[in-house]
């Protein structure tokens, strides 16, 4: 390789991390730009110029934010959601594409008709209560957990993906006497880790983040949710005030607007946290991908 073609390389690098870096900055800035207007007093920040940290630094939006003591039954109850959602959506969405992952499985081709029928037509709303009514699930913890226990989306990849397992791994444990669910602990699942922590990610952010189903099928103030406080929140500040809360919250330096930001934050921090554990089990997949290429 010749001096100039060096230089070229070079420059070709330097443009192309710039551009990456400039990428970078523009999809950063806008989440910490959120993070320093919920330190910040929410009436300076209607004066504006508010760009790299907090020009006045206060708590009092996360204070009234979390002043009300549902806050933390909503937080555990998300919680656990979160966990017990996330783990059982996981394992069944996995069981079920196991096994239709066996082409002489019996009505093969009819199961895989119902799970492409159901991914694009829905019943609706009202139907959709109506069946929730006639199981029982209404008003009750198991109306966050029961009706996605099963991703259909999910499941066609889950499908794909252990088709893609060499058989030579079942067909030697089938040989040493282990059961189908021997064979799927103790070899499926221990390969199959990018797939699993990939759902296991999207599952949970959409568990943590749902507040339609706690608005809608349920009544009880014990069951409600963080995602469905937030909401209330951001409703009641949009709302107008009586004198006495605008007085409380003018001297606070309270804003509706900081307090939607500090609403933002708290929403996304746990799944900010999580991501990094999971990032490795990415990094994995990508390269079985690039393996199997």
């Amino acid at each position: 390789m010749n001096l100039d073609q060096r230089q070229k390389d070079r420059i070709m690098d330097t443009f192309v991390n710039v551009t990456l870096f400039i990428i970078m900055l523009s999809m950063l800035y806008p989440f910490y730009y959120v993070l320093i207007l919920s330190f910040n007093k929410g009436t300076d920040s209607l004066l504006g110029n508010v760009y790299l940290w907090p020009r006045s630094f206060t708590f009092e939006n996360y204070a009234q934010f979390l002043s009300d003591p549902a806050w933390y039954k909503a937080f555990l109850v998300t919680v656990a959601r979160t966990v017990i959602g996330t783990v059982s959506g996981v394992l069944f969405t996995c069981l079920v594409a196991y096994g239709l992952s066996h082409g002489d499985l019996l009505l093969h081709k009819t199961y895989f008709t119902i799970i492409i029928f159901a991914m694009y037509f829905s019943g609706g709303l009202i139907p959709y209560y109506v069946v929730l009514r006639s199981i029982g699930l209404l008003n009750s913890f198991g109306v966050y957990i029961v009706p996605s226990l099963l991703n259909t989306f999910f499941l066609l990849i889950a499908i794909s993906f252990f088709r893609d397992i060499p058989s030579e791994l079942k067909e030697s444990a089938h040989i040493d006497g282990a059961r189908e669910l021997v064979v799927f602990y103790k070899i499926i699942i221990p390969v199959s880790m990018p797939l699993i922590a990939t759902m296991a990610l999207f599952i949970g952010v959409g568990q943590w983040n749902s507040w339609l189903d706690s608005a809608y099928f349920v009544q009880s103030e014990e069951l409600r949710t963080l995602a469905f406080r937030m909401m209330e929140v951001i409703n009641r500040s949009n709302a107008p005030m009586d004198a006495i809360a605008a007085a409380n919250s003018a001297s606070a330096g309270v804003t509706s607007y900081s307090l939607q930001v500090a609403a933002m934050v708290i929403s996304i921090a746990p799944i900010v946290c999580v991501y990094p554990f999971l990032q490795k089990y990415f990094i994995q997949g990508i390269m079985l991908g690039s393996v199997k290429g």
